[in-house]
């Protein structure tokens, strides 16, 4: 971040220059992208020490704060406590509104997936129909045939029951078995 330090009717001391640019930092915690900031120390009628303080951040945000006290430090980090606050608020709004359109997002998603969702219709269509020979065996065997042949599914033909099952590969690597039952 760029700090740039004016005085006016006041010596600009290293000492001085080194406390604004300590205190000012402490503002990039809020926001990461704090372009610059500009810093401007007056003193009027030899009693009043005024700090002004800009900041710009990223994302069309701008605080400026200002504070007015009998010594010059006290008014920088009177200057800086106020900039730090509308920052916060800054970024609270910010959250805020991002929350609340990711929310809008989700919604809208959900409502053209509603409308892009498919139905099962009257007339359903197949791109491929395939005739399989199913083999009894047990499930060890086919899952060593689904392996085999690089399929993430098989069904066959229990050997026990004699019924038709679908074993088939899991996300987390281990097998599932389907096996029918008669309805009730």
């Amino acid at each position: 971040m760029e700090i740039k330090v004016t005085a006016k009717n006041i010596k600009l001391t290293p000492a001085i220059k080194q406390f604004v640019q300590t205190r000012v930092n402490k503002l990039e915690n809020y926001f990461d992208d704090v372009v610059w900031a500009q810093v401007l120390l007056s003193v009027e009628k030899k009693i009043n020490q005024r700090a002004e303080l800009i900041v710009h951040a990223g994302r069309k945000v701008t605080v400026s704060a200002s504070a007015v006290e009998h010594d010059l430090y006290k008014a920088i980090d009177a200057a800086v406590t106020k900039a730090e606050a509308q920052m916060k608020k800054a970024k609270s709004k910010s959250k805020s509104k991002r929350t609340a359109a990711a929310k809008a997002i989700v919604v809208e998603e959900v409502a053209s997936f509603g409308e892009h969702m498919m139905l099962p219709a009257n007339d359903v269509k197949f791109s491929v129909i395939k005739q399989v020979e199913v083999t009894p065996m047990n499930p060890e065997d086919a899952a060593y045939e689904m392996e085999r042949l690089g399929y993430s599914f098989w069904m066959f033909l229990d050997e026990d029951s004699k019924q038709i099952n679908l074993i088939f590969k899991r996300l987390d690597g281990t097998y599932g078995l389907i096996k029918p039952v008669k309805k009730k």
